[in-house]
């Protein structure tokens, strides 16, 4: 994965939402992961919410930080599963100008390795909502080692060539 040294890091402003009905911050360890993972690779936690599994209050979440400028990007975790209480790509949905499927498609992908089949029932998505990123894994702490370190690290770097989605945020809005 090469990045390009002669370019400038760009940090990128994170919020990250936690979805589970039984989570606290005290117990949200994906959540400690992925707020970890983020400010080690030089970026900031601009939010950070655990909101239980209701589409309603998660498009609320969503639609104040895509309103919010001082977020750049959105993480989610759980809530992607198959059981009637997974609604977070719903959610996503109701929020969202375009899709992005190439990182679900990639997940699964990385996951296959792990999971096996099982990966399957991953309902990992992205979108784009008003110039804001939204990407959400599943609630698991391998999952969200898995999109962090394979996918997103590397797509939110500036640096990473040939291509990353941080070059892209100025013209998401045209």
């Amino acid at each position: 994965m090469p990045l390009d040294e002669t370019r400038a890091f760009r940090p990128v402003n994170i919020a990250l939402l936690t979805v589970s009905d039984t989570r606290s911050l005290a117990s949200d360890s994906s959540g400690d992961i992925l707020a970890e993972r983020i400010a080690a690779a030089g970026h900031e936690l601009a939010a950070r919410e655990i909101i239980r599994d209701d589409a309603d209050e998660i498009v609320g979440q969503l639609r104040r930080w895509i309103d919010d400028e001082q977020v750049d990007a959105v993480i989610t975790t759980g809530g992607t599963g198959l059981t009637g209480r997974d609604v977070t790509p719903e959610a996503l949905d109701r929020v969202k100008e375009k899709d992005v499927p190439g990182f679900g498609e990639l997940f699964r992908w990385i996951s296959y390795e792990t999971i096996g089949t099982s990966t399957i029932q991953s309902r990992a998505c992205a979108v784009v909502a008003r110039g804001t990123y939204i990407f959400a894994l599943p609630g698991s702490n391998g999952a969200v080692k898995d999109g962090w370190d394979r996918i997103l690290v590397h797509q939110l770097d500036s640096r990473y060539r040939p291509c990353n989605f941080v070059e892209l945020m100025p013209r998401l809005r045209e």
